[in-house]
C-alpha cells in the first residue's frame, strides 16, 4: 500500500494509465477533515436532517467547525421548480441557492449562513462531468459513474472541506439506501472513507421501528433489511439511530445489535419528541457526540469551556419549551395548507417568536378559494393574527385580499410575506385609495391599475431579466417606523427575497398619501420591501420572507412583533407590552 501522499498523487492522476481516479482541490489537506455520512433506510422522511444538524450542533458546540451538505438524488439543477406539495417548502440560501427544506434545518440549529456549497443534486453532479467532458478534461478517458461521477462527488465534498476548514463535514444523503439514484453517491461515500484512510469517517443509519396497532409491539424486521441493504453496498454503519413513535425497546435494539454488527451503545432510539429542539439533549443523554469523536480520533480537538457556555444558553431556551404563560393563535392563509412542509420556516419562526415570549402559538390553516368580504369575518373569528404567505398565481388570491382587509379594517395584527406583501399593497389602493381596478399582472396581466407589476426600469436595475430576486438583499430602513424599531435603530437590514414582481413606482406617491408607510427600500433603488401602518396594533408586510432567517436563539424581530400583538389582543385583559417593547425585551434592548 503506497503512503498516504504518494496515494494521493495517483487518486488526483487522470491518465489512462491509472484507475485511480479522485481529484483532490487546491489547498486540501488529507486528515484535516473528517466526515460523517448520514443515511436512511425503510423510508424517506424520517428526519435525517434533524438528525446531522443536531448532532453537528454537539460538536459545533464543542468548539469544532462543522460544515454540512444535502445531496439531492433528482436531476434537477436547484429547488427552485419543486412543487410544495411534492418537496415542501423551497428554502433561499443567502447567495441565492434554491435547495430544499432541510437546508434551513442546518441553518437554525447551527445559526449558520450556508450556500450553494452546501447543496448538491444529481443534475449538478452530472451537469458538471458532462461539462468537464466537451472541455477534455479527462484526456481521452470513456467517462463512467466510477470513477469519474463519483469522483465529482468526492470532489464537492473535499472542495468544502478545504473552503469552509470544518473539522467536521456531515454528509447527509437524501432518501433511502434503496433509491437507484442514490446508488452512486452511497458509492463515492465508500470510496472517499477507503481513500481517507481508517477515524476519517463515521457511517450512521437512520432506520425506522414499526410499531402495528393490531401487534401492540415493536417489530424491527425491515429495520434488520433496510441495513442489510447498507452493508451489501460495502458499508460498514458506525451508529444505527432507530425512529419511532414510542421509544425503542432493548429487545429491538439488541436485535438491530446481533443484525448490524453495531455495538449495542450505538444503536440509540430516537422516538418522537415535543419539539426538534430537544433532540440535541437526546443525542447527548445517549453520548452519541463523544462516540462520533472517538471514531473520528478527534477528542483532542474540542474546547470543554465553549461547550459549557453554549450547552448553557442552549439549555436556557430549551427549558422554555413548553412553560408558557399566554396563548394565541395565528392563521396562514395560504393555498398549500394541506402540506404543513410547505411552510416549515412559518412555523418554525412562530415557534422561536412564541417561545421567547412565553406564549404557546396555534396555527389554524386558512384555504383562502372561498373566502370573501362578506364571510371573512366569520372564517377569522378564532384567530388572534393572520400571516399571508408568499405563493405564485392566482387561485386564492382574492380571498387572501379579503383577509388582509379585514385585518386592517378590524385591527387584527397582520404580516404579510412577499405575496402577502402584494395582497396588502392591492388592498389599501383600492379600498384605501379607490384605485378600484387595482391588481397584479401577475394575477391578472390586463388590470386596469397594476399596482404590481414586473418594471422594465427595474430589470434593468437588478439586470436579471425576468428572473427573480433571489437571495440576501440589503433593504434601508426609514427611521422612527415601526420597522425600524423592530430593527433595533438600525438604517439597513439584510432580508431574504424570492419574487419577480414589484410595486410600480407610479403609485407609490398616490399611497403614501393614502397613509400608508414603505418603511423599507431597496438602496438608491425606487424598490419597495417593507409596508406599515402606523395607527393599527401590528400591520406589516414585506417582499422579503424574514422566516428563513430566523434562529431559536435569535426569533425574526417582525414575527416577535406579530405573536406579541397577537398575543395582547387575546389576552387584553392583561398588561402585556406592545409589539415594539416586546421585540426590545426579547433583543435584550429593554
Amino acid at each position: 500500500m503506497a503512503d498516504s501522499k504518494e496515494l494521493l498523487t495517483k487518486l488526483s492522476d487522470a491518465s489512462t494509465e491509472s484507475e485511480f481516479f479522485s481529484p483532490i482541490p487546491t489547498g486540501y489537506k488529507k486528515g484535516k477533515t473528517k466526515y460523517v455520512f448520514v443515511m436512511g433506510t425503510v423510508m424517506s422522511g424520517l428526519g435525517k436532517g434533524i438528525f446531522s444538524s443536531c448532532l453537528a450542533k454537539l460538536l459545533q458546540d464543542k468548539g469544532l467547525k462543522v460544515a454540512p451538505i444535502k445531496l439531492e438524488g433528482y436531476l434537477n439543477i436547484d429547488s427552485g421548480t419543486l412543487n410544495p406539495f411534492r418537496h415542501g417548502e423551497v428554502f433561499v440560501l443567502d447567495d441565492g441557492m434554491e435547495t430544499d427544506m432541510d437546508l434551513g434545518t442546518y441553518e437554525r440549529m447551527l445559526d449558520l449562513d450556508l450556500s450553494k456549497a452546501n447543496f448538491a443534486t444529481s443534475g449538478q453532479i452530472f451537469s458538471s462531468v458532462l461539462n468537464k467532458e466537451r472541455h477534455g478534461d479527462y484526456l481521452g478517458r470513456d467517462v463512467q459513474m466510477i470513477p469519474h461521477v463519483t469522483g465529482e462527488v468526492k470532489l464537492k465534498l473535499r472542495q468544502l472541506a478545504a473552503d469552509s476548514k470544518a473539522d467536521v463535514v456531515f454528509v447527509e444523503i437524501g432518501g433511502t439506501v434503496g433509491d437507484l439514484e442514490n446508488a452512486y453517491y452511497l458509492e463515492a461515500m465508500r470510496e472517499l472513507a477507503y481513500e481517507e484512510g481508517p477515524h476519517s469517517s463515521c457511517f450512521v443509519a437512520l432506520t425506522y421501528i414499526l410499531e402495528p396497532p393490531a401487534l401492540g409491539e415493536q417489530k424491527s424486521k425491515a429495520a434488520q433489511l433496510g441495513i442489510k441493504q447498507v452493508m451489501q453496498l460495502g458499508i460498514q454503519p458506525d451508529i444505527i439511530a432507530c425512529r419511532a413513535t414510542n421509544p425503542v425497546n432493548e429487545k429491538a435494539r439488541q436485535k438491530i445489535s446481533i443484525y448490524s454488527n453495531v455495538p449495542f451503545e450505538r444503536v440509540v432510539s430516537l422516538h418522537d419528541s415535543a419539539s426538534i429542539y430537544m433532540i440535541p439533549s437526546m443525542l447527548r443523554e445517549h453520548g452519541l457526540d463523544f462516540e462520533v469523536l472517538r471514531l473520528l480520533k478527534i477528542e483532542d480537538r474540542i474546547n470543554l469551556r465553549h461547550e459549557r457556555k453554549a450547552w448553557a444558553r442552549w439549555c436556557d431556551f430549551t427549558d422554555r419549551i413548553g412553560t408558557a404563560r399566554y396563548k394565541s393563535t395565528i392563521g396562514i392563509t395560504g393555498k398549500y395548507t394541506s402540506v404543513r412542509d410547505s411552510y416549515a420556516s412559518i412555523i418554525n419562526a412562530l415557534e422561536h417568536a412564541g417561545i421567547a415570549l412565553g406564549c404557546d402559538v396555534g396555527i389554524e390553516w386558512i384555504e383562502t378559494t372561498d373566502i370573501t368580504d362578506k364571510n371573512a369575518a366569520e372564517r377569522l373569528a378564532s384567530v388572534d393574527g393572520i400571516i399571508v404567505p408568499g405563493g405564485f398565481g392566482s387561485r386564492g388570491a382574492e380571498g387572501k385580499i379579503a383577509c388582509v382587509r379585514y385585518a386592517r379594517e378590524s385591527d387584527l395584527p397582520y404580516l404579510g410575506l412577499c405575496l402577502g406583501f402584494q395582497m396588502a399593497v392591492i388592498d389599501f389602493a383600492r379600498n384605501v385609495c379607490k384605485l378600484k381596478g387595482a391588481g397584479s399582472t401577475e394575477l391578472d396581466p390586463k388590470c386596469a391599475e397594476p399596482v404590481i407589476d414586473i418594471l422594465p426600469e427595474q430589470k434593468k436595475i437588478e439586470g436579471l431579466g425576468g428572473n427573480m430576486r433571489l437571495g440576501g438583499r440589503d433593504v434601508e430602513i426609514k427611521p422612527e417606523t415601526v420597522a425600524w424599531n423592530l430593527f433595533g435603530g438600525k438604517d439597513s437590514v439584510r432580508m431574504r427575497f424570492r419574487h419577480r414582481y414589484e410595486v410600480d413606482p407610479k403609485y407609490i406617491e398616490t399611497l403614501e398619501a393614502g397613509g400608508l408607510v414603505f418603511s423599507g427600500k431597496a438602496p438608491d433603488q425606487p424598490i419597495m420591501q417593507i409596508l406599515e401602518l402606523p395607527d393599527h396594533p401590528f400591520f406589516m408586510g414585506t417582499q422579503a420572507h424574514p422566516c428563513l432567517t430566523s434562529r431559536p436563539l435569535r426569533p425574526s424581530p417582525m414575527f416577535v412583533g406579530l405573536v406579541a400583538a397577537a398575543t395582547k389582543r387575546r389576552h387584553a385583559q392583561v398588561d402585556l407590552p406592545d409589539c415594539i417593547e416586546a421585540v426590545k425585551q426579547v433583543a435584550g434592548l429593554a
